[in-house]
């Protein structure tokens, strides 16, 4: 019944502005949605907001983003010091931080290790081709960040030069974080991120993308401001990748890849 809940329309609605036990509740609900989704596994993951210029909201580390309790949250300030909470803040917290020094816009972030999304980070593959529509409108591409120990200052340093320009990063072996103005909008980014790496796995599976043109993508990301859609996602080289800029790729099968390299070896012989 509690996750039934949860997972009602009403649980959670948009917006930062709200109180602090309506934040509280907010957080278990996207850690219950991220762990019922199969977004993260055992005490994987974490999620916080800010609750003012001066104070983070944060889920504690060591405990299910499925099993938390309002009051399992603990409140910190910018430098990561503790004010107030039972248990102890996340131990990548220094990664919410970053993000939230680096933009004032964002009220919320999110970090989970949605599977197919990680297992992009894992092969350091960006999501950035343009293969859907409602990708390019709504985060444009999402790139890998180089790998950093979780919980140490390499991580922000990874993450760092990519925080301002995009709203979803993957991070190299490790999994993905989406942020947004309000907690209802980091998770929509979560869950976009992890359907486009599907919908992606599946085009590769078949062995064949058919990609946006360039003036596709100039169409919908002049469609962003229609939708009210408010991003980072910068455009620009390979940001998404178009048909036009993969017009001179070359696709082959592995058998003709082995012939054309049987055929190179035999040229090589003849010719000694």
């Amino acid at each position: 019944m509690v996750a039934e809940a949860a997972l009602h329309p009403e649980s959670i609605s948009p917006g930062a502005l709200k109180t602090e036990d309506e934040h509280r509740r907010d957080i278990c609900a996207v850690g219950r949605w991220i762990h019922e989704r199969g977004y993260v596994a055992s005490t994987d993951g974490n999620i916080s907001v800010r609750l003012d210029p001066r104070r983070i909201l944060t889920s504690p580390t060591n405990i299910s983003k499925g099993m938390m309790a309002p009051d399992d949250m603990v409140v910190t300030d910018l430098s990561a010091n503790k004010l107030s909470g039972r248990r102890n803040p996340s131990t990548e917290l220094a990664m919410h931080l970053l993000i939230y020094r680096l933009r004032p816009d964002i009220n919320a972030v999110c970090h989970a290790h949605p599977p197919t999304a990680t297992g992009y980070a894992a092969a350091g593959l960006p999501l950035n081709r343009a293969i859907l529509a409602e990708l390019v409108v709504s985060l444009g591409c999402i790139p890998v960040a180089g790998y950093g120990t979780p919980g140490t200052p390499e991580l922000t340093e990874a993450i760092e030069p990519l925080v301002q320009s995009y709203d979803a990063i993957l991070m190299a072996n490790h999994g993905v974080v989406t942020y947004g103005p309000d907690l209802l909008t980091a998770f929509f980014r979560m869950e976009t991120t992890e359907h486009f790496a599907r919908v992606a796995l599946v085009t590769e599976q078949l062995g064949k993308q058919v990609l946006l043109s360039g003036e596709d993508v100039e169409k919908l990301l002049a469609a962003r401001a229609r939708y009210g859609t408010q991003t980072a996602a910068v455009a620009g080289a390979k940001c998404p990748v178009t048909s036009n800029d993969d017009a001179d790729r070359v696709t082959l099968t592995r058998r003709e890849l082995e012939a054309l390299v049987d055929e190179a070896v035999q040229k090589d012989r003849a010719r000694r």
